[in-house]
């Protein structure tokens, strides 16, 4: 049994009352409950007439308990709006209408104050959908023209004003704004974005986009007027996709909940036997067959198993609803279970523990020329090249010169295919490469080569620069760690994860690198995605589960062979969004300590209403069955755990990871 598939759990959002019509109803109940049996005991009215109040009271206690019975025989299931209609009506039989209509009372009354709780782990959810902008102004000609989003196609072009809502995702080609992301990525601080240089391209892939270029569907614009050019039609945007995947999530059940379910399955019927059982009390105990039929109808209400239905799926709902709004998307009840159970977790290196991108991290100066005449002609021949190594030495070189006036132009450049490149700056021949590319040349100086191979043992890829004849310098370069990475994994470590490894393409000496300066515990080089999968393979049967964190890309089957899969900077990949179990939607590995925590703090909830509900019925059922508790004691710890149970799972909601912040 889920929140989906009985009536224990299911809302009514119908009636006279709209929305409140349940709650109004249980209220009503429980008035005329009070009418009749305050004309019971200080009126002198005949039966009759106390008589009326209390069948009123039935007829509004009763009546959703009715319906959803109703409906639940129709498909050949007695589950617990069934037991609780039985026990009434036999209440009735046997004169007991007080005590009849005190539970419908409480059960109508625990179930509407049940559904407007489970309504607000729902709306915590559904309040992405109100992200979801209705209209866009959309360019044609030299005028803006309103439409439906829907109308929207990719190329067009629209206008997002000031502080309103972005219409779709695209690629900001005009204006500067500073755009709030937090609905779709959990971003707290707004990012700034700025426009592409050739509004004109187009992208074969998202990955091209720069991420400041980049916009979403659901966020908000700051305060600037700008132009967007559109990605991808309503329906396929992020946030309508985000929006289905939570849908779907919700109705994936978590280990637990599919244990539940298989334990109500024998546990209804048993009930049922052992309540007809009961009724035949009096053959072996000296009292009249209305005892031991009370008796039953007590037992009936202890044994009902309500909170122990709701238990599981109010806190795998409230979880969820927790963590899209952390920026978190957890597909399911499995992978929310599965998380807070890990102690290994795998990390693809680029772009999930490292930029992604190489960095300009050394400048060794070997003939005496300043820092800025060595630069100067280094970004001169590199400047020729679109090799990615070449625009970081440009990039970044130019943030090391003191002054950038007066760069040179190099002329007749020659790229060496795998050694390097050489041309010549103010008539000096200039060459830039590997050790390779001076084999031809009369070789590297036994002191260079010794500097060069110990930057190389550093995991840097190393360029060693000759003027003419003199090696004037030697060039590091590094696919950087993330500046979070360091401190995420020794929070990680803090919450008990006890091995952390890294897969990478990369040879071991880079592998080694980054793992000794971002505090892994194994790093693995050289691997094939193949060999990727066969690593996890392994982890798994020497750690029971493993997570693998990647770009959901090239690490889709790693993912998919791990018990989790979590995919980094989900809002800007479809296919993270498709492969991983779990999607961090941010670009930001510091999310994944509060993922994880709050996974934990979800089983532990659980737990506690697992025991909450169980402990009640073990305690309630043995004391209606020995007679130490009447009907009246048994419904109000029934649905006082009932509520307790929802209350407690609804405490996710403001969950807070003392360690991210989040």
């Amino acid at each position: 049994m889920s929140n989906h598939d009985h009536g224990c759990c299911k809302p009514h959002n119908d009636g006279i009352f709209g929305e409140r019509t349940e709650l109004i109803f249980a209220v009503l109940s429980g008035v005329f409950l009070l009418i009749g049996f305050l004309l019971d005991k200080f009126s002198g009215f005949s039966f009759i007439y106390i008589l009326i109040p209390y069948l009123i009271s039935y007829g509004f206690g009763g009546y959703y308990t009715l319906k959803e019975a109703i409906e639940e025989i129709s498909h050949g299931r007695f589950e617990i709006d069934f037991l609780m209609l039985v026990a009434a009506i036999g209440a009735a039989l046997l004169d007991k209408w007080a005590e009849g209509a005190l539970l419908l009372f409480l059960f109508s009354l625990g179930h509407a104050l049940e559904h407007l709780a489970m309504e607000k782990a729902t709306k915590s959810i559904e309040s992405l959908t109100k992200l979801s902008p209705k209209i866009a102004f959309r360019k044609e000609g030299e005028e803006y023209v309103e439409v439906s989003i829907t109308d929207l196609s990719p190329g067009d072009i629209i206008k997002i004003r000031p502080n309103s809502t972005v219409s779709a995702d695209g690629v900001l080609i005009s204006g500067r704004s500073s755009i709030n992301q937090a609905p779709i990525t959990g971003e707290s601080i707004p990012v700034d974005k700025v426009p592409v240089k050739d509004p004109d391209k187009e992208y074969s892939s998202p990955h091209e986009i720069p991420a400041k270029s980049r916009v979403y569907s659901g966020t908000i614009n700051g305060d600037n007027s700008i132009e967007v050019k559109v990605l991808k039609k309503s329906q396929d945007s992020t946030l309508n996709r985000l929006i289905t995947m939570v849908r779907e999530a919700q109705e994936k059940k978590s280990p637990t909940q599919l244990l539940t379910d298989k334990f109500e399955k024998y546990y209804v019927p048993a009930v049922l036997i052992l309540i007809i059982l009961l009724n035949f009390a009096f053959l072996v105990v000296d009292e009249s067959w209305q005892d031991s039929f009370y008796r039953s109808m007590a037992a009936l209400v202890a044994a009902s198993p309500c909170a122990l239905a709701i238990s599981t799926p109010s806190a795998v709902l409230s979880g969820i609803a927790r963590a899209a709004k952390g920026g978190v998307l957890i597909k399911g009840g499995k992978p929310l279970e599965d998380l807070g159970t890990l102690r290994a977790l795998a990390f693809d290196k680029t772009g999930t523990l490292t930029e992604g991108k190489p960095k300009l991290t050394d400048v060794i100066l070997l003939n005496g020329l300043s820092n800025d005449e060595f630069l100067r002609k280094v970004i001169a021949i590199e400047s020729s090249s679109n090799h990615p190594l070449a625009k970081a030495v440009v990039r970044d070189g130019k943030l090391r010169m003191n002054k950038l006036n007066g760069i040179s132009t190099a002329s007749n450049t020659e790229a060496i295919q795998g050694k390097g490149i050489k041309g010549k700056v103010d008539g000096e021949m200039i060459r830039i490469g590997n050790i390779e590319l001076y084999e031809d040349v009369g070789g590297v100086p036994a002191g260079v080569k010794e500097k060069v191979q110990k930057l190389e043992r550093e995991g840097k890829t190393v360029m060693l620069v000759q003027n003419e004849n003199e090696f004037s310098g030697i060039i590091g370069l590094m696919d950087t760690p993330r500046k979070a990475a360091e401190s995420t994994l020794a929070k990680l470590k803090k919450i008990g994860i006890r091995k952390m490894i890294m897969l990478t393409g990369d040879n071991q000496a880079v592998a080694n690198a980054v793992a000794s300066e971002i505090g892994l515990t194994h790093a693995y080089g050289s691997l094939l995605p193949e060999e990727k999968v066969e690593r996890i393979i392994q982890l798994k049967k020497e750690e029971n589960k493993i997570a693998m964190v990647g770009d959901g890309v090239n690490d889709a089957p790693a993912m998919a062979n791990s018990t989790v899969g979590i995919a980094m900077g989900a809002a800007g990949s479809d296919v993270a969004l498709e492969t991983a179990d779990i999607a961090l939607m941010a670009d930001k590995l510091e999310i994944l300590p509060f993922a994880i925590a709050l996974s934990r703090k979800s089983q532990q909830i659980v737990k506690q209403n697992l025991w909450i509900s169980l402990g009640v019925v073990a305690l309630l059922l043995p004391a209606t069955i020995f007679g130490w508790a009447n009907i009246g004691i048994a419904v109000v710890f029934h649905e006082g755990s009932t509520i307790v149970v929802v209350l407690n799972a609804l405490r996710l909601l403001g969950f807070k990871d003392r360690y991210s912040n989040i």
